[in-house]
């Protein structure tokens, strides 16, 4: 899986680096992802909660 982050869409609502800090963090107001490569099979779930969280759709997931 990979993920990303529609930084055009995003408004800084932290929801998904609340959800999964070990994928996404913040700069400056927008979310980014902090894994390159694909996402660890662990963290697959949290990312797609992350993405269901997202207010504005904003996580994109590529399987």
């Amino acid at each position: 899986m990979k993920v990303y982050v529609d930084g055009e869409l995003c408004i800084g609502c932290e929801a998904c680096v609340d959800v999964c800090p070990e994928v996404f963090e913040m700069q400056d107001d927008v979310a980014v992802v902090r894994i390159e490569d694909d996402v660890p099979e662990e963290l697959e779930a949290s990312v797609e909660e992350a993405a269901e969280s997202c207010a504005v759709e904003a996580i994109i997931i590529e399987d």
